[in-house]
């Protein structure tokens, strides 16, 4: 048995692990685990993925993270990382982190049975003494929502929101390089949440606990927002017959006020759209610049067959989809556009056959050298870094990302 680390060391009690970390074999907790692990903390990893945790138990990691492997082996050797799937072990940890959040519905609005789940199952386990952190993502109020529940079942634990705002994949650098936003339903829950947070970021961003949700909202919401406007940029210029490209190469160089501009793609992923609809929802519908973005980011695949639809007759053609994840060098699909590509094609085109070097799990993928022999056209959906030196034989790309270099136009 091992004491509880300093800040909840109030009455000499023990405890088998500092921290559980519930949802711990996943992309927004495993790296965190990991971190907290390497810096000397017992990490309890909490999760009903009994797979990836043997996976992780083995040293290797269930999706790409850089870095993040050696540090694994480390801490495992260590046995500073513990591996339960078994609610009743959050009693265990004085300190609970819960990377569960609120993800949106069929109606595009927030989905809480999860988190409301989450918390029933874990409630004849904790104490007064508890400290509950919420890490991802959640509907505004959703942090005092919680302290109201707990009041009402008799309990007193203490709360605080501390959104993680990490780049998928580069968990293990940014969570020691970024600051950290930290708020509490109180002073004492605030103030516990920042020394726990100190030991691995670079700085402290206190917030009260409304503020820090509405502040991760606005970061996804905002970068989304961007995307759909470069995305709109690129359907008009090319619906004009320009390279969207050329253009604009031409209105950034050397000239900083533009610099932030991103190329035009599929912008998709397991936040950016949720995250959107959740202050959507909060605003009773009417964040008319968040239902545009969505509108335009959601539209672009079916943008891009209706101009290959101009050009040719797909029923007679074989589509190949190049990358099936939602962003470049990641083996995450979820919510992935080019899987919206896929349907679409499917109902226009004689066949679709789809490829990705990196996701696991999809039982539809071909082999690369299958596609590319196979297909009358190729539709480069996920600019991975594999596809830089590829031999398309001379077959007609569809490359909104001019990644090729041959230009933007579809």
């Amino acid at each position: 048995m091992t004491k509880p680390i300093d800040i909840l060391n109030r009455d000499g009690c023990s405890s088998t692990s500092d921290i559980c970390v519930v949802g711990g074999a996943g992309h927004v907790g495993l790296g965190f685990s990991i971190v907290l692990a390497s810096k000397g903390k017992r990490i309890l990893v909490l999760d009903i993925n009994t797979e990836a945790m043997d996976s992780i138990q083995q040293g290797n990691m269930p999706f790409l993270e850089s870095d993040a492997e050696p540090m694994l082996r480390e801490v495992l050797a260590s046995k500073r990382l513990l591996f339960s799937s078994n609610v009743a072990d959050v009693a265990t940890a004085p300190i609970i982190i819960i990377t569960i959040g609120t993800p949106i519905d069929e109606f595009l609005n927030p989905d809480m049975k999860g988190f409301i789940k989450c918390f029933e199952e874990m409630l004849p386990y904790l104490s007064d003494e508890h400290l509950l952190i919420l890490r991802s993502t959640v509907y505004p109020g959703m942090t005092h929502w919680l302290e109201e529940f707990f009041h009402r079942k008799g309990l007193h634990p203490r709360i605080a929101f501390c959104p993680e705002r990490i780049v998928e994949g580069h968990a293990i650098k940014e969570l020691q390089t970024l600051p950290q936003i930290v708020s509490g339903t109180t002073l004492e829950a605030e103030n516990d949440a920042a020394e726990l947070f100190s030991w691995i970021a670079p700085g402290i961003v206190r917030l009260k606990p409304m503020e820090a949700e509405f502040a991760k909202l606005f970061a996804n919401a905002y970068r989304y927002i961007q995307f759909a406007i470069t995305n709109q940029f690129y359907m008009m210029a090319n619906s004009a017959g320009l390279d969207y490209c050329r253009i604009l190469e031409g209105i950034k160089q050397d000239y900083p006020r533009l610099r932030d501009i991103p190329m035009a793609g599929y912008a998709a992923g397991p936040c950016l759209l949720k995250d959107t609809m959740q202050l959507t929802a909060f605003s009773n519908n009417l964040f008319n610049l968040g239902h545009s973005a969505m509108l335009i980011n959601e539209g672009l695949p079916l943008y891009v067959v209706s101009q290959i639809e101009k050009k040719y007759h797909l029923h007679e053609k074989t589509v190949g989809i190049l990358g099936m994840a939602f962003k470049a060098d990641s083996d995450d699909p979820r919510s992935s556009l080019s899987y919206k590509l896929k349907k679409l094609l499917k109902l226009r085109a004689k066949c679709v056959l789809t490829t990705d070097p990196l996701v696991r799990g999809d039982t539809d993928l071909v082999s690369l050298e299958e596609v590319i022999e196979q297909s009358d056209i190729l539709i480069l959906a996920t600019p991975h870094s594999a596809y830089r030196q590829l031999h398309i034989q001379n077959k007609p790309v569809f490359d909104i990302w001019n990644f090729f270099g041959g230009g933007s136009q579809t």
